[in-house]
């Protein structure tokens, strides 16, 4: 079957609310209405930016869709410094990034959080981003295709294959994010099609037809053609290219 693609760009801990609102702005302006019917956009800023930048949208009348960056699982509580998902609802979030090697690594996220995360979100309606992958020793020791089905399982264990179909999983090599180092359209595919696989075997071949698996290790204007002709690359987690509107418009024509 023909999956939509779909280009999200996380913004990570950068701009203030009027860079956000610039950058929003521009990436309003320069899209074109009907490639939107074509492609699924979406931006990932940090909390505070969240409101602001749905406001342009809102405003411009444009179809791009407003994500999270991570989130909490319970909805209220002795929390501090956490965000709930009834909050990210409230302000129009229909994706919510989770498992991002930055958590994982630097505020040591375990799968089991992921988990807790991706079943609270599913309930909420809100569609999880799921991302995994491999470090770089990993990856050298040949494990990694292991290494990142194990982090599907754990990720997807007590989802119902119904609710499953609208979920999204973001391949992340951790050796390419941000390194300007990027796996080749081979290695990319080799890994979202194990994935793919993984996702068969765990709720049917149907269900794994329709989960979009995208690449987010350093995609780009440059290479994003060549990463999205690949059968199992449905799309882009965009980090450094998402934070200029050219580059990320760029990427998003690229997935047409």
């Amino acid at each position: 079957m023909t999956r939509k693609n779909l280009i999200a760009g996380n913004w990570k801990m950068n701009n203030t609310i009027p860079e956000a609102v610039v950058l929003a702005q521009e990436i309003s302006n320069g899209i074109y209405p009907d490639i939107l019917d074509e492609v699924d956009v979406a931006v990932c800023p940090p909390f505070v930016d969240l409101k602001p930048v749905k406001s342009v949208f809102e405003f411009d009348r444009v179809n791009i869709a407003l994500g999270a960056q991570n989130v909490y699982w319970e909805p209220k509580g002795a929390f501090t410094g956490e965000i709930s998902i009834p909050m990210i609802k409230e302000i129009g979030c229909t994706y919510c990034i989770v498992g991002h090697s930055e958590r994982r690594h630097l505020f040591d996220e375990t799968n089991e959080d992921v988990n807790l995360k991706v079943r609270a979100l599913i309930e909420a309606g809100i569609a999880p981003i799921i991302c995994v992958g491999e470090s770089l020793s990993v990856r050298d020791e040949g494990v990694y295709l292991d290494f990142v089905t194990a982090q599907v399982r754990a990720a997807y264990a007590g989802v119902e294959a119904a609710d499953a179909v609208n979920t999204v999983v973001a391949y992340e090599p951790v050796w390419a994010i941000g390194t300007g180092r990027t796996a080749t359209p081979e290695q990319a595919e080799e890994v979202c099609a194990a994935i793919r696989a993984t996702l068969a075997d765990l709720f049917g071949v149907d269900v794994a037809e329709q989960v979009r698996v995208l690449y987010g290790g350093s995609m780009n204007e440059g290479n994003a053609e060549l990463l999205l002709a690949e059968p199992d690359i449905d799309g882009g987690l965009i980090g450094g290219a998402a934070l200029k509107a050219s580059s990320f418009l760029e990427i998003v024509k690229a997935a047409k």
